[in-house]
């Protein structure tokens, strides 16, 4: 197998843009040279990245798998450069960071590689807890830092945050609910629909304001800790659920396709971001995890 990484590029683009005119736009090539350049790279990998409709194009089931090898691709391109063009090359010693789960799931992993490729001297000791024991040890100086869902963050005159990510929430259906064919879900529209609920990571304590005030809670059947639980449940069509789009993805485990539609007056967000003790040393380790994390989500 052989691909250039001019190919695996243009893959990205065009996954993320949804089109290939806009990835030709933006690429500054032709919408010719483009497609040609996606045809060679499908026959590299041997199965077909795209599947194409009347609104433009999506990624099949093997392209949403090929998209984070190829986002690992152009990652680890980028971090050979900046293991070359960092300044900081002298770095070592012990890095205590919290992190709470579904951060750990969908946020940490490429993060953690990607410093530790351009940073190895530095050990990161890694803390999964819930938020408010989070807090608890970045107050008390046992971690020097988190990278966690700070929606709801408690202490907010100790500690300071800087927010990465705010990841709107839409409901989940399977392709086979009716809900599917709608372009925007009214509140009403989930009066006789069974809700499936992610009670994890302040989630719940999110979207249960919201539900209430639109006298959904009722309808709420099930409560999970497992995002996978979810995807599968809803999959399945044994209902629909109200998740932030970090946690989306279009395929379950067992390959049940998934849809997401925004909820009309749906306005609040999850965010994500780093969160430190204010007035706390400023160390090389934790500043320049910082400097990567927020490099990683700028070019996301």
């Amino acid at each position: 197998m052989y691909f250039t990484l001019r190919q695996v590029q243009y893959f990205v683009l065009t996954a993320e843009l949804g089109t290939i005119s806009g990835a030709a736009t933006a690429a500054r090539i032709s919408q010719s040279a483009l497609t040609e350049s996606i045809r060679q790279l499908e026959e590299q990998v041997g199965s077909a990245l795209f599947s194409r409709h009347a609104r433009g194009i999506a990624l099949t089931y093997e392209g949403h798998r090929f998209l984070r090898h190829a986002k690992l691709i152009i990652s680890t391109v980028k971090d050979a450069e900046d293991a070359f063009t960092a300044k900081i090359d002298n770095v070592s010693g012990t890095l205590r960071l919290g992190v709470t789960n579904l951060v750990a799931g969908y946020f940490l992993s490429d993060i953690l590689a990607r410093f530790r490729r351009v940073f190895p001297e530095v050990s990161v000791e890694v803390v999964e807890d819930q938020r408010r024991y989070i807090e608890h040890l970045l107050i008390s100086g046992e971690l020097q830092l988190a990278l966690m869902v700070v929606s709801n963050i408690e202490e907010q005159f100790a500690l300071s945050v800087d927010s990465l990510v705010r990841s709107r929430f839409r409901v989940w259906v399977s392709p086979k609910n009716g809900l599917a064919d709608k372009s925007r879900v009214k509140s009403s529209d989930l009066g006789d629909q069974k809700l499936i609920l992610l009670a994890n990571d302040d989630l719940l304590e999110s979207i249960s304001g919201w539900l209430q005030g639109e006298d959904l809670m009722d309808r709420v059947f099930l409560r999970t800790t497992s995002v996978e639980a979810v995807r599968s449940l809803v999959g399945t069509e044994t209902g629909v659920a109200i998740m932030p789009d970090l946690a989306f993805r279009p395929y379950t485990l067992e390959g049940d396709r998934l849809e997401a539609r925004p909820v009309e007056g749906l306005s609040i967000t999850l965010d994500v971001g780093l969160v430190w003790r204010q007035g706390s040393p400023d160390t090389d380790q934790a500043e320049i995890f910082k400097t990567v994390a927020r490099d990683y989500h700028a070019k996301r």
